[in-house]
């Protein structure tokens, strides 16, 4: 059953409103002795953190809860499928904590903890191996965005960049802000969902976002809201805070199996963020991540789910672009039909290859770009 209201109020008392952490499986309440014993196995391998608010979310009495299914452990993700840098990072890694894929885009991985572990995490690897890619000092980092004058946009990510401190976090963003061609500052999060109240009791993070977030040079936040039961009340105040702040806020979430793969679930996901100003940006295919088979859904299955839950939605709520990160760039799924599928470099590593079009004979069963054979023809977009 849920644990709501005064419940909740009751869980949190003496931590100042803000729900407490748990790191281990054993103290998820949720939990039979048996169900504990059984994922033994997987909290070793992979990480398990969540907290007492998003807990409280989780319909117990339902086995299939999507709530649960996101951060809870099952033994599905002992199957040996996927590697740990599904989109080859590595290969766009600068420097350690810096990545730069895409000629306008740093990227900036500043924490190897979030408010909770995501079963299908694409950088579950993070949490799990001794070689940390996220890094303390940016000076260097900073020097290499500093000396790359096209890179206009620094996504800070990692881990999450909301579970270090805000006196850390103001210290990265006010030196970016140093940077004149240095326009848009990206703070991807899913503490919004995950811990709302590390917004809502902290006004140094809000000063901050006052501080830095001008007419000129803005900051998102992007959210992942997953399902729409993450949007509660709770979740809503902290979205509304980070608006009024002068945060510019978009939605991406990957599609996934037994969360948000039916029509109506997204669809009530993309209009719910439409209503409250967090406008959606990307549908995610799921990566091939280790430990994500069973959360993958099918490359056009996942496309027909998405255009049966646009059907439902307005212009405002019907925007994100479905697309895979695949280590050659961002490749939007764009149509099918009873033959072929059809795919464009949305972004691409390769300059030359962004708006690339591409046609593909129907795999049903691919849940990648790589699961395609050779294609059936190929445009370069040119321009007048």
């Amino acid at each position: 059953m849920f644990l709501l209201g005064k419940q909740l109020l009751s869980l949190m008392a003496g931590t100042a409103g803000s729900p407490k952490y748990i790191h281990q499986l054993r103290r998820v309440h949720g939990l039979s002795d048996k169900e504990r014993e059984v994922l033994e196995a997987v909290e070793k391998k992979f990480a398990f953190r969540s907290n007492e608010y998003y807990l409280s979310l989780i319909d117990w009495e339902d086995p299939d809860d999507p709530i649960r299914r996101i951060v809870v452990p099952t033994p599905e993700e002992l199957e040996h499928w996927g590697t740990l840098d599904a989109s080859e990072e590595i290969d766009y890694t600068i420097a350690p904590g810096l990545q730069h894929k895409y000629d306008q885009t740093a990227v900036l991985l500043l924490s190897d903890q979030c408010g909770g572990f995501c079963r299908f995490c694409f950088r579950k690897r993070l949490f799990m191996e001794k070689s940390r890619e996220v890094v303390l000092d940016i000076s260097s980092d900073v020097a290499y965005i500093r000396e790359h004058p096209e890179i206009t946009n620094v996504l800070l990510t990692g881990g999450d960049p909301l579970f270090i401190s805000t006196k850390k976090l103001t210290g990265v963003i006010g030196t970016l802000r140093e940077i004149d061609h240095v326009r848009i500052i990206r703070i991807g999060s899913k503490i919004p969902a995950y811990n709302p109240y590390r917004i809502i009791n902290d006004p140094a993070l809000l000063d901050m976002i006052r501080t830095y977030s001008t007419a000129e040079r803005r900051i998102y936040v992007m959210t992942q809201f997953n399902h729409p039961r993450e949007i509660t009340s709770v979740a809503r105040e902290g979205l509304d805070l980070l608006q009024k702040a002068g945060a510019i806020l978009a939605n991406q979430t990957p599609i996934i199996r037994g969360i948000n793969d039916d029509p109506a679930v997204l669809a009530e996901l993309l209009r719910e963020l439409s209503f409250i100003g967090v406008p959606p940006y990307y549908i995610f295919q799921c990566r091939p991540t280790l430990g994500n088979h069973h959360f993958a859904v099918p490359v056009e299955e996942a496309y027909r789910i998405i255009e049966e839950a646009k059907k439902n939605c307005s212009g405002l709520a019907k925007r994100p672009a479905f697309v895979m990160s695949h280590k050659t760039g961002k490749i939007a799924i764009v149509g099918l039909d009873d033959e072929y599928v059809y795919f464009r470099y949305h972004q691409a590593a390769d300059y030359d290859s962004i708006g690339k079009f591409m046609v593909y004979r129907r795999n049903p069963k691919a849940l990648w770009f790589d699961h395609y054979q050779d294609p059936v023809r190929e445009m370069k977009v040119t321009y007048c």
